[in-house]
């Protein structure tokens, strides 16, 4: 069994964000989350927790990308909703 360090949980995230984000390569998921750090000499506890920050922002986004799509469908097939609403 692999014990769960910094490092480990590291390798989980970018595996994670991968999985959930495919068109993203490595360098940007660790370039934005890590943006605004030092990294020579970032320690794992720090980059484990830049990275979970930046997961939470990234998913946080990327769940209204169908709202989106649904919004501009519901506005292509407005004359649809005006018809029922007179009825």
């Amino acid at each position: 069994m692999i014990r769960k360090t910094n490092y480990t949980l590291i390798l989980k995230v970018l595996e994670q964000l991968h999985k959930e984000h495919p068109s993203y390569n490595i360098g940007r998921h660790i370039a934005t989350a890590t943006d605004s750090l030092e990294l020579w000499g970032i320690s794992d506890k720090e980059f484990l927790l830049s990275l979970k920050k930046y997961e939470v922002a990234l998913n946080m986004d990327s769940n209204h990308d169908n709202d989106i799509d649904e919004i501009i469908n519901d506005g292509m097939h407005l004359e649809s909703y005006i018809d029922e609403e007179e009825y």
